[in-house]
């Protein structure tokens, strides 16, 4: 009688058969690419406001606006408050105005590519992709 470790053994040297599967990708749906250039936007927007958040607080803790501050007096001969420029309300509405228009402009490209894809399909005849299960 042969034990269950031959039999798995038996098993593990036959080669499955390798199904092979080519796919066509002739037509882009144009509100799922709006849907989701606009929903990859929100998170670039959202990305960008706690970037620029965090980057404020650090040069703010480590006295680089306040050195840069003194140097613009220096160089400029002028008593000229950056640190009143660079408030915290200013550079964070600088960077929602950026997140906003960023949403704007991705969800747009999304939308614009679409349609240019689903035009060259009619001349290209869309993008052929394989598949193995091995």
């Amino acid at each position: 009688m042969s034990s269950v470790a031959e039999k798995l053994a038996k098993k593990s040297t036959r080669k499955a058969p390798s199904k092979q599967v080519r796919l066509k990708l002739v037509y882009v749906d144009f509100w799922s690419s709006v849907k989701l250039s606009f929903l990859v936007a929100v998170c670039l927007a959202v990305v960008t406001i706690v970037a620029t958040f965090l980057t404020y607080t650090v040069l703010l803790q480590t006295e680089v606006l306040s050195k840069v501050d003194a140097l613009y007096a220096t160089v400029a001969a002028e008593s000229g408050d950056l640190s009143a420029i660079l408030s915290i309300g200013n550079v964070m509405g600088f960077a929602v105005v950026v997140a906003v228009l960023n949403v704007v402009v991705i969800t747009a490209l999304g939308a614009i590519y679409a349609v240019l894809y689903n035009l060259s399909v009619k001349i290209t005849g869309g993008l052929l992709v394989g598949f193995t299960n091995n």
